[in-house]
Formats: structure tokens, C-alpha cells, sequence
């Protein structure tokens, strides 16, 4: 009996087999005409999605109104289904495949809501929202992101299950056999006009820094060894294989860098090392950086051919295409040219396949997150978060300390201070006076971090908050101060600058990065090197996340599975009420020379 896909994907990621998929195509007249003047040509156009984070609709959950930002952005995979349709039908159906470049099921509150709140893993449960709209597009193929891990690996291999298209990793491998746990590639077939079909590889590459990120959830049961490396051993079978044409769709940044320093041998950004370093890729669909680059040429080294990589904005607000053109030389395709592009999706209105598709789970998700759980004294935002010691941040910090005391009541430590750190997920976050939804708390905390507590000396935290002051761009005193071009150095985005409570201090922004924190206290006297502190952090932060100095070593006190999120919304509910006065406070302060910035 032959095999169904279901048992055929289980199958092959057993054995490492990739996926094959068959599509049969017509061709255009245009390309038949061609092939009459002189050699035998084809064109196809690959589209790609990357970091679409649970947007389904042009919604933001956060603030319950349609999606809009500084740019007029849109977002959402019905916009981006629009796109597509066109694309399609310019082009001809056959003639294109789409493809994702990872971090699907996690972003949105949709997204949490299925995962969490009426989870696709229950008997009889729903299938996800991302999965039926993907499913409707005609997703061919999708690499795995780092954020696929966060709700854990029985969740992402149900989502597996509801795609009807391959959910790529060749660098996720089963721990124990060192296999690929997920299908390393898939394989299509497009017909041409000239007989002989175009194979087309994708090959599916993740990110190695899930084994610090999602350490809970994948430790001992998947590794995740670096691009480059996975990439030369399977490059070179995609090719054996008969493959005319390889790409690559890789959840790896193209900036070389890597967010938690050296503490992995492998590269977090490597898409354009992998380009450089490993023959016989002819294009490279590029996410997780969440940056637009319509198109970019890495030269091979070994071979000095161009590599073309295009990386569409998150969230669904670009889609990239890559124009492919071959002729057919000495009995074998050949590519002739490629290049890409990207389309804006603000330029379309939604699909209402794709809306009518969803409306009822969006309609829920609405309902769920709009439910009031209590009053607030006085409205908080986050507009300021970055460069002032704001209430909104002071909430969070207040939640953790107060949750972590508990938890280490009556235990050795319990008499310990506890510290706490934070940061700003999101510059447009507001808790406003009066009532306060789940939406509004939620907005404030927009990633599935999980609290731990560590034990850190004094030194340890002066190093930790030096290391944070980074962020800062250097202003010399009597400088104009604008507070658009004061963060951010170096490309740090906001989550990677985390304020500490629990202790006050100065960021002197006129000295240079390394020699900025000044006056550390605890409790008005100066911090002892040698002062013994729990610290409540995320697990993000605690697993190396950023690189912070000293906490990924430091020894684990307590650590708890429940999301931050979920922590805030359930305090919130328990006490009925928020009271910014009873725990805001100016612990940290940006100065020059002693002298207050603001």
C-alpha cells in the first residue's frame, strides 16, 4: 500500500530523507515561442514569507485596532495571499513555489491562544490558525524557526501533523542518533515545455542559538549544529540527487553576528557565510533578522559565483520573489540569471479566502483578550521606556520580585534580596487608567519568556548593568540630546537593555561603552562586590540570550514553566487592582558628568 504523506513525513524524518513533492505545470506561451528563436528557456519565480509570527489578519491584538506603524505597514498572511494570487497569475500557477523561512506559531495572541489557551494538542483539538491559512495558500515548504520551540516540541510537531507542505530543519537533529528529527529538504518538480522537468531543492536550515533559547524545551532531545556545516554535507546530495536548482531557506540572519557571543561554536547569523563558504546554492531566502533586503549578492568563494538573498520584512509586511531564468545546455538545466525583489503588502487589500477562512477564531481570540481582570489608578506607557525609568517597566520588575519571594519562601535563600530585571518589549505598550483587559498586560510582555531566579553578587550585577549601558549612543555633555538617536548603538535592539530594581544608579551616556554605570546602591549605601542577591530574570536573559556577563553561569534557585505573561495577568487578577504609586519609583537614571539628561 502506498504510502500516505503523513506516514511518509514521519518516515523521512526518520531516515533523513527529504520530501519529495511533484508538481505537474503548463507552460506560458511566451516561453514556447522563445524556445522556438534559439535554446530552451524556462522562467519560474520562488516567493517567500519569513517571520510571519502568528498574523494571520492586519490586526494587532495589543491594541484591538487594525495593524498601523510609523510606515504604514500592513501585515498578516491574508494580505500576503493577495500578493501571491497575483503573482500566480501573472507568472502561471505551476510556474512558482512559496516558501517560508521560519517563526510561524508564535507572535500574535492568536497564535498563543492555540497554543495555550484551546491548544491544537488537545484530543480533538482545533488546527491552527497558521497551518489552515498556509494550507489554503499552497505553502510548498517551510524551515523552522527558533521561536517554532517555544511552546515546546509537542506543539510544533501537531503543527507539523496540520500542514499539508514540509516543515524543514536539516540542522534539527535528534539528539541521541544525531538524524534529522524534521525533514532536511523537499524536493519539486516543474514541468517545462522542452521535456525535461526543472528539479528544484529547498533545503531548510534553523537557528543553533534554540539550544540556549529554548534550553527547557529541547535539551537532550534535539541538537542544533551550526549552517555552514549542515549545508556542505547537503548541498552536495541535492545536487547528486539531480537537482538543477538549490535554495535555501535559512532562519539565520546575513549580518555574521551572533546575539550570545561565543557561548555556541556556531554562527546565529550565518545566511551569508553559508552563501560564501558552501558551492551550489543559487539563492538563499534569509528571517530571523527582521530587517527588508530585497536583494543581496554573496560571491562563493570556492566557486566565484553570485549567490543572490533576499529576506522579506516580518510579520507578513513583504514577500520576496526570486525571478529565476535557465537554459538548457548539454542535456541539463542551467540557471542563467536570478534575481529578487520584494512586494509591499500594504499595496492590497486582504484575501477574503483567507479572512472568511479564519473570522471565527479571530472573533474568539478578540473576546479573549479584551476580558477586563481589574482596575488601574493611573494610566502607564512605554513611550519612554528606553532612555527613563518609567511605572510600565516598574510593574514588570514589581511582578517578578514579588513572584520569586514567594516562591523561595521558607527556603535557604528566602532571606536574600531580590532584584529584578526588565525591558522594553514594546515602545507602544499602555495600561490605561480604569479597566485593564488581558490585552492590555499582554501588550506589555509580547514574548513566551519564562522566570527563573539566580544567585549573583554585587560585582556580578555592576558588570551586568555596564554591559546593558552598551545601548546607549555616547553624547558629550552639552550635546544636544535626541532621545530618536540615543539608543539603540551598535544595532542593540530594545529587549536586549534590561534595567535592574532593586538597586539605583546612574548611566553616565558622556563616557564610552565599558565605563558608564556610576553611583550602584543598594538600600542608599554603596554596592558591596561581595553582597549576595537573587535576581529575577527571564530565561531568555538566563540561557545567554544578549550575552550578558556572569548569569548563564550563575547557580539556579528556582524556575517555573509558567510564561511572565501569564504571571502578570494572573497577579493582576488576584489583586484586583493596580496602584503605580505603591512600587514606581526613579531607580536608574541617564546622566553627563552627574548632571540628569532628563
Amino acid at each position: 500500500m502506498p504510502l500516505n504523506r503523513r506516514k511518509f513525513l514521519e518516515k523521512s524524518a526518520v531516515t533523513g530523507a527529504g520530501v519529495a513533492l511533484a508538481g505537474a505545470v503548463s507552460a506560458p506561451g511566451a516561453q514556447a515561442a522563445e524556445a522556438k528563436r534559439g535554446a530552451k528557456r524556462y522562467a519560474f519565480t520562488v516567493l517567500g514569507t519569513t517571520d510571519l509570527h502568528g498574523n494571520v489578519f492586519n490586526w494587532d491584538y495589543f491594541t484591538d485596532k487594525e495593524f498601523d506603524d510609523k510606515d504604514h505597514n500592513d501585515v498578516g498572511l491574508a494580505k500576503v495571499s493577495t500578493l501571491v494570487n497575483r503573482v500566480r497569475a501573472e507568472k502561471g500557477r505551476r510556474n512558482t513555489l512559496l516558501i517560508d523561512a521560519g517563526d510561524t506559531i508564535q507572535g500574535t495572541q492568536l497564535s498563543y491562544y492555540y497554543a495555550k489557551v484551546d491548544p491544537i494538542t488537545a484530543e480533538g483539538g482545533p488546527v491552527h490558525p497558521m497551518a489552515q491559512a498556509m494550507n489554503a495558500m499552497g505553502y510548498d515548504a517551510a524551515a523552522l524557526g527558533n521561536h517554532e520551540f517555544n511552546y515546546g516540541i509537542p506543539v510544533l510537531r501537531k503543527f507539523e501533523q496540520q500542514c499539508d507542505f514540509p516543515l524543514l530543519g536539516a540542522n534539527a537533529l535528534d539528539a541521541k542518533t544525531l538524524r534529522p528529527a524534521f525533514a532536511p529538504y523537499s524536493m519539486h518538480r516543474l514541468r517545462t515545455p522542452h521535456g525535461r522537468d526543472v528539479k528544484v531543492a529547498v533545503l531548510g536550515l534553523t537557528n543553533p542559538g534554540i539550544a540556549i533559547w529554548d534550553k527547557a524545551n529541547v535539551q537532550g532531545k534535539m541538537t542544533f549544529p551550526g549552517l555552514e556545516e549542515q549545508a556542505a554535507k547537503w548541498v552536495p546530495k541535492l545536487r547528486s540527487m539531480g537537482a538543477d536548482v538549490v535554495i535555501v531557506s535559512a532562519h539565520s540572519g546575513s549580518s555574521g553576528t551572533s546575539s550570545y557571543g561565543d557561548q555556541l561554536p556556531y554562527i546565529e547569523n550565518a545566511a551569508a557565510l553559508v552563501a560564501e563558504q558552501v558551492p551550489g546554492i543559487d539563492a538563499i531566502l534569509v528571517g530571523h533578522a527582521h530587517t527588508e533586503i530585497p536583494e543581496y549578492f554573496v560571491t562563493n568563494k570556492k566557486t566565484g559565483k553570485q549567490v543572490v538573498l533576499s529576506e522579506p520584512l516580518k510579520w507578513g509586511q513583504r514577500l520576496t520573489l526570486f525571478d529565476f531564468e535557465l537554459v538548457f545546455e548539454k542535456g541539463c538545466w542551467k540557471v542563467e540569471k536570478v534575481g529578487a525583489k520584494v512586494l509591499n503588502s500594504n499595496t492590497v487589500e486582504e484575501d477574503s479566502k483567507i479572512t472568511k477562512l479564519l473570522s471565527d477564531e479571530h472573533e474568539k481570540v478578540v473576546a479573549y483578550v479584551n476580558q477586563v481582570i481589574g482596575t488601574n489608578a493611573a494610566e502607564m506607557t512605554s513611550a519612554e521606556a528606553p532612555y527613563k525609568d518609567v511605572p510600565i517597566i516598574d510593574l514588570i520588575n514589581h511582578i517578578q520580585a514579588d513572584t520569586v519571594k514567594q516562591a523561595l519562601a521558607g527556603t535557604e535563600h528566602a532571606a536574600l534580596p531580590v532584584l529584578s530585571q526588565a525591558a522594553c518589549f514594546s515602545r507602544s505598550a499602555r495600561i490605561p487608567a480604569g479597566q485593564v483587559t488581558i490585552r492590555d498586560v499582554a501588550g506589555l510582555y509580547v514574548f513566551e519568556n519564562t522566570l527563573e531566579a539566580r544567585l549573583m553578587t554585587g560585582a556580578q550585577m555592576k558588570a551586568y548593568l555596564e554591559f546593558s549601558a552598551n545601548y546607549f549612543v555616547q553624547t558629550a555633555p552639552g550635546a544636544a540630546v535626541d532621545p530618536a538617536k540615543l539608543t539603540n548603538a551598535n544595532g542593540t535592539p530594545d529587549y536586549n537593555y534590561d534595567v535592574v530594581s532593586g538597586l539605583s544608579y546612574e548611566i553616565d551616556i558622556a563616557k564610552p561603552a565599558g565605563s558608564r554605570v556610576t553611583n550602584v546602591r543598594f538600600e542608599g549605601q554603596p554596592l558591596a562586590d561581595d553582597a549576595k542577591f537573587v535576581f529575577a530574570v527571564n530565561n531568555y536573559r538566563a540561557n545567554g540570550g544578549g550575552n550578558f556577563p556572569h548569569v548563564a553561569a550563575a547557580q539556579v534557585l528556582w524556575s517555573n514553566s509558567e510564561e511572565i505573561r501569564n504571571t502578570m495577568i494572573a497577579w493582576v487578577k488576584a489583586k484586583g487592582s493596580i496602584d503605580p504609586a505603591a512600587f514606581a519609583g526613579v531607580d536608574w537614571k541617564l546622566t553627563r558628568n552627574g548632571t540628569p539628561v532628563f
